[in-house]
């Protein structure tokens, strides 16, 4: 019967191990590869648009100093292609060219809200 006893503790054992590894590992970030690290340093989103249920225009910087570039991908769920290809544009170039942004909800409602007093 002791035999039993210790076979069950090592399954409860060994069923806990499993997760707590998982947890583990993740946490180290070598679920992730050791490359991951340097590349997310060379690549960097920087603005995306929604354009339906799974489409999106995405334009991503990547590479360092002078040899940065601008790509505006078209992303799906079944692919990923380029669009685009530019310099990188400074940021009130980049302000500039955006399209205006609808203030927030919060916004528009301290606006009303300080007009009544």
């Amino acid at each position: 019967m002791a035999a039993s006893g210790a076979s069950f503790l090592w399954f409860v054992f060994i069923i806990v191990l499993i997760p707590a590894s998982l947890w583990l590992l993740k946490r180290s970030g070598l679920a992730n590869g050791l490359a991951a690290p340097a590349a997310a340093a060379t690549m960097k989103t920087i603005g995306q648009l929604s354009l339906g249920p799974g489409q999106r225009l995405v334009t991503v910087e990547v590479g360092q100093g002078e040899g940065r570039t601008w790509l505006v991908l078209g992303v799906t769920g079944q692919n990923i292609q380029t669009l685009h290809t530019m310099a990188p544009q400074a940021p009130a170039e980049a302000a500039a060219t955006a399209p205006a942004m609808h203030p927030a909800f919060a916004t528009l409602l301290r606006r009303t809200r300080q007009g009544d007093q």
